[in-house]
């Protein structure tokens, strides 16, 4: 089963969410939270695997809760939960460890869908406003040199993995794109981590467009 925790400070978006969430064989929701500081204290003590978390809520907002789980609970996928227009905070709870974001309007299969994919570290990553997203915040404050000696300690082949990921492609995507199996492009992804220093393929995908890997598509 993944265990899930919801935080969001309306009651009533809590309840929703649980309500399709319970509607799915592999998923049990066994924590609220109605802060950021909640939703830490249940990450640590309930063994969350992917907590949904609302981008701003009173007291200890969505992004300093992100940090928080991702450091104090590292086995926790925190995903952010947002309202279209709010792409200013997502690009922060990327770098803050958010392994994803998903906009509040997301219908109950895609919200099922996300959570499952975040439990396998996939990247949960809304399509609408994805690329807009990356092309225009990342890319207005990115530190090109630095992002480029990180990747530079990567082989040939974990760049060409590293650039599709950072397009939004899953592993099989990526295997499919490059004529590997799933198998070793998950292995090359967990050598990108380790050797650029990221927390989770998010920050990955970050870092691809940081270095530039993707201006010359």
């Amino acid at each position: 089963m993944i265990r899930v925790l919801v935080a969001d400070d309306e009651a009533l978006m809590r309840a929703g969410i649980r309500l399709i969430l319970e509607n799915a064989d592999d998923i049990e929701v066994v924590a609220e939270a109605g802060d950021g500081r909640e939703a830490v204290a249940a990450c640590r003590a309930q063994g969350i695997d992917v907590a949904l978390v609302d981008v701003q809520m009173p007291g200890r907002d969505g992004i300093t809760a992100a940090e928080d789980i991702s450091r104090l609970s590292p086995r926790t996928c925190v995903v952010m939960l947002t309202a279209f227009g709010e792409e200013e905070h997502v690009t922060r709870a990327l770098r803050a460890g958010a392994s994803g974001f998903l906009l509040k309007d997301t219908g109950p299969a895609d919200l099922i869908r996300a959570v499952q994919l975040a439990a396998r570290g996939e990247p949960v990553l809304a399509p609408r406003i994805t690329r807009q997203l990356l092309d225009r915040h990342v890319r207005s404050g990115r530190d090109t040199e630095a992002a480029q000696r990180r990747v530079d300690e990567l082989t040939p082949a974990e760049r060409d993995v590293l650039r599709l990921l950072g397009t939004g492609l899953s592993n099989a995507e990526i295997a499919d794109q490059l004529y590997l199996s799933a198998g070793t492009v998950k292995a090359h992804i967990s050598r990108i981590l380790t050797r650029t220093g990221c927390a989770n393929r998010v920050q990955a995908a970050v870092l691809a467009h940081d270095a530039g890997l993707l201006d010359a598509r």
